[in-house]
């Protein structure tokens, strides 16, 4: 009878001291990819800018202003990626999570359309069309004091 109770004692201190695995932290939305290292070549541009023709142009406008019958006739008011502040905001991952999962009216990317370098490459693309705020223009030297 005493046994019992006894035999329960080292089943305690082994499982006291045995080494415990911290679990791993889960993140409700981790991210769809990690960015990755992409090189921004001019025939990965040519590549991404194919891949906006096709797929991204009729709704988002060839230059990327988002006015397009398109998205007026599905009354969609879409961003002006030629203003530089429209995307200053936006991170890269919110912009590849968009693009991969989908937003709103705008079907997913799939990756047998798109891989994950191809994505990135796209997103390169679309952060080039916006168009650099003019420079002002330098002001006039003052006049020379006359003596």
């Amino acid at each position: 009878m005493l046994t019992k109770p006894l035999l329960l004692v080292p089943a305690v201190i082994a499982f006291a001291f045995a080494p415990m695995a911290a679990p791993a932290p889960v993140s409700q939305d981790a991210p769809a990819a990690a960015k990755s290292s992409v090189k921004i070549t001019p025939e990965s541009q040519a590549k991404a800018h194919k891949l906006y023709e096709v797929d991204c142009a009729m709704c988002h406008g060839a230059n990327g202003s988002g006015k397009t019958d398109i998205a007026k006739s599905m009354q969609m008011t879409l961003d002006d990626w030629t203003d530089p502040k429209t995307l200053a905001g936006k991170p890269d991952q919110v912009l590849f999570d968009a693009i991969r999962k989908g937003k709103d009216k705008m079907p997913p990317e799939a990756e047998g359309r798109a891989k994950n370098d191809d994505v990135w490459n796209l997103i390169h693309y679309i952060r080039s069309m916006a168009k650099e705020p003019a420079a002002s223009p330098a002001p006039d030297p003052a006049p020379a004091a006359q003596q």
